[in-house]
This record gives C-alpha cells, structure tokens and sequence, in this order.
C-alpha cells in the first residue's frame, strides 16, 4: 500500500465552547490515504487538545514507520488494526485515522458500503442532531433561530444551567439532549436533572467528572434522564465499566482507535443492555461518514460535525434536518480527492 497524508485546520461557524471555557474557532486534524492499485481509501483524525494529541504529532509518528504501514499485506481490516496498534501503542488517535482509511479501501475493493459489509440495513436509523455550544444566552438563542433542527445537542456546565434550557425551550418543541462534558459535582446533577427532564430533556452525556464512578452510582440510580457515557468510555475495556453506572454510552472513532473496536464496543454494549450512541469530534465529512455507516446500529447519534464546520464538502454525504444519508458509494460512502 502507498501511504499519503497532509494536515488540515477548518473553521467553526461559531467559537465552539464547552464546560471549563474549553473555546475552539478552528478543528485541526489528520487526513491519511492508502492507495492499492487505483483504489485509494480516505481517513480522519482531529487533534484535540485535551487528549494531548496534535497533528505534528501524528505526523511525526507516522513518519518514523511510515515503511512498516505501506508495507502490510491487505486481507481484511481487523488484522491492519490489530497490526497498527501494535506499531502506534500510544497514539490511537493515528491508529484511528489508518484503521478508517484501510476500511475505506476494503470497501471500494469489494465494491460495496461499510454498513453493507456489516450486513446491516439503512433503515430506522437515528436523526443526527445540531450542537450548540456554550455562548451567552442570546447568542444561543441566535444560533438556534438560524439552524432550526428537530435534535439539539445543548453544551451546558454552567452556573446558568437551568436558564439557558429554559430560553431555549421558548424558542423550540425540538429534542433536547444536553452534555455537560463532566463539568458538574454529583450535588449539582442531582439539583439539575429533575429540572432539566421538566424541560423535556431527553438524555445527559457525561455529567460528572470521568473517574467519579463512586458519583455515577448514585446519579444512575437517581435520575429521572438517561445517563451517557462519553469521556468515562473511551476504549473497549471502558465499556464494561460503565454497566450499572449509565444507561448508555457515546463512542468516539478517535478515541476508542478506530472502526474495529468501534464495532466490538457496539457488541458489548448490547451484551450489557446499554444503550449505543457514536458521537462527534467535529470531523469533516470523511470522519462524519465512518461514523455514518453505523447508523443502522445505533440508538443515537451526533455527526454534526460537517454542520459546525466551513469545510470543502466531498460528494457523498449529506445531513439535512436531522436525516443523514450516504449516497451508495463504496467504501466510506463519499467522494474525495486531494485537490
């Protein structure tokens, strides 16, 4: 396999804010390629600060083996990860964005759609919802005005919690989810979420602090909203962790390493009677439609990304009011090129 790769840095539409005033304006990520004969599949990584992973990061990775990954014989996407995760052990953001790109190969080899290889079916899949993150309370007002959606994902961990969803609330009968992205005590959720399900608030990602298992507990045996797992499940083991502590979990491409595990932590969550949701690090289309192949498998799902950024969109995906559709090409699902 020939192995290409360049960074990008796309634009917010607005500075993107959540809990402890963690501010973004632009999403810088790593776009790989694998090129077999005139087949060349695509893959996507964005660096997120908080997980101390950047993309020179990546690429210096990268280039110190960039040998041992062209040089894998290809049979089947599992074993690439396997032999990836072995060759990058501390940086499975990379391992992600090879492990994509080896799927979107596979899938264009065989001349069909991830989610068709899966032998899953597009039908009752989930809507996507429409971030919005943590701003004044008129400029989340505004940015609700401007992007009408029947799903909100609402970024809260605030001292103005209670009243952003009620403004909000005035403006919209639409689907309210709220993650708080650890940013509450186990006193504050528990004063919180009564409020909240009177707001009509579906579920909550992430309320307490990721190693506040002790908290979660309680919280999970409190609450009246289902409970998602997002920073407390990252990799496959984290899955197990998170049984009798939330209702669900959100798996992140990115983290967790990559489609493979992506899929086993899926099976073990059912195993578990949990509920799946795959969620968004404001990746472009290329990382959006992996995540969108799994839709069939799926409870819940945030790949708004494409929503929040100004990229160049490749052909092939498409979001429109909550529904997200994959146009039949192999592989991924979208058209893209290096131009």
């Amino acid at each position: 396999m020939q192995l290409n790769y360049k960074s990008i840095n796309s634009e917010f539409q607005y500075p993107f804010t959540i809990s402890n005033g963690r501010t973004k304006t632009h999403q810088p990520a790593l776009i790989v390629s694998l090129q077999l004969g005139n087949h060349m599949g695509f893959g996507e990584a964005p660096a997120i600060t908080y997980y101390n992973i950047t993309v020179e990061k990546m690429i210096e990775d990268l280039e110190a083996k960039k040998n041992f990954v062209e040089k894998f014989a290809l049979t089947d996407p599992e074993r690439y990860w396997h032999y990836l995760h072995h060759l990058f052990p501390q940086n499975p953001f990379l391992v992600c964005a090879l492990d994509m790109a080896c799927w979107d190969l596979y899938g264009k080899l065989k001349g069909r759609p991830l989610y068709k290889l899966w032998q899953t079916e597009w039908k009752n899949v989930p809507l996507c919802d429409y971030t919005i993150g943590i701003d004044s309370i008129e400029k989340m007002q505004e940015k609700i005005k401007a992007n009408p959606y029947p799903v909100y994902k609402i970024k809260l961990g605030t001292d103005e919690d209670i009243e952003i969803v009620q403004s909000l609330r005035t403006l919209t009968d639409a689907t309210f989810r709220v993650d708080a992205n650890a940013g509450w005590t186990l006193y504050e959720a528990l004063q919180k979420i009564p409020k909240l399900k009177e707001l009509g608030v579906e579920m909550i990602e992430q309320p307490l602090a990721k190693d506040n298992w002790e908290g979660m507990k309680i919280l999970y045996k409190e609450s009246p909203i289902p409970l998602f797992a997002d920073e407390s499940c990252v990799f496959e083991n984290d899955v197990e962790k998170c049984f009798n502590h939330f209702n669900g979990i959100n798996i992140k491409l990115t983290k967790c390493s990559g489609i493979t595990p992506a899929l086993r932590m899926i099976k073990r969550a059912r195993e578990l009677n949990l509920k799946v949701m795959m969620g968004s690090m404001n990746e472009t289309e290329i990382g959006s439609a992996a995540v969108a192949n799994f839709l069939p498998q799926l409870d819940l799902v945030d790949v708004d990304g494409p929503l929040l950024l100004k990229t160049n969109k490749p052909e092939g995906l498409n979001i429109k009011n909550g529904v997200v559709s994959l146009s039949g090409y192999a592989g991924l699902g979208v058209k893209f090129s290096w131009e």
